[in-house]
């Protein structure tokens, strides 16, 4: 009887640490990585999602991939856009300014009005649409949209972030200027979209 409830024991013992791995929740899987939409986005889509003063910025490259880990397609833009305050209430957008957050101005009603001293750079934005459903986003329905004004690049491209405790997709931006060419990133944290630099070589 003594060997039997030894065995028992052992054998409890033995699963115990199983259970405990099992209960413990795990972090998500990293995502896939982004591509680029296909067909490739045109600007009659983004004067339907963001109004007749937005077009696509000539040249940049597009992404689609899970931004915000719900295992739903996103889509990044690189557009020009002239009115972002105005026009954002009809067409159902954010205006959200995470570099000028990052810096510690938070009201985006003032930051969206900054402009670039360079005309070639005025009214550049990134432009981000959550997907929802199976269409993902190009569902016709209502949809997340935001649009981020102030950010700094040149180049963009979209890549695995590893976090603490998990790993993202990030949107990651080049720029040049002044003798310097900094690195950063803009992500979501799980509530909104956070700016952060990644790191810059000065010449």
């Amino acid at each position: 009887m003594k060997s039997q409830i030894s065995q028992i024991l052992l054998l409890a013992l033995a699963l115990a640490p199983a259970g405990f791995a099992a209960g413990k929740k795990q972090p998500p899987p990293p995502p896939a990585p982004a591509k680029s939409p296909s067909p490739v986005v045109t600007d009659a889509y983004v004067h339907k999602e963001f109004g007749e003063d937005c077009s696509l910025l000539a040249g940049a490259p597009q992404f689609v991939g899970d931004l915000d880990g719900d295992g739903v397609d996103d889509l990044m833009l690189a557009a020009r856009c002239k009115n972002p305050m105005v026009d954002q209430s009809e067409y159902g957008f954010r205006v959200i300014d995470p570099y000028d957050s990052y810096l510690g101005f938070g009201n985006v009603k003032i930051t969206a009005a900054f402009n670039s001293e360079d005309p070639e750079r005025k009214g550049i934005v990134l432009l981000v649409v959550h997907g929802v459903g199976p269409d993902a986003w190009r569902s016709a329905g209502s949809k997340p949209k935001f649009m981020m004004v102030n950010l700094p690049f040149r180049t963009l491209t979209v890549k695995k972030l590893a976090l603490r405790k998990r790993t993202v997709l990030g949107i990651f931006m080049e720029e040049e200027g002044e003798g310097a060419q900094t690195v950063s990133v803009v992500f979501w944290d799980g509530r909104k979209y956070r700016y952060q630099i990644v790191g810059a070589d000065f010449e």
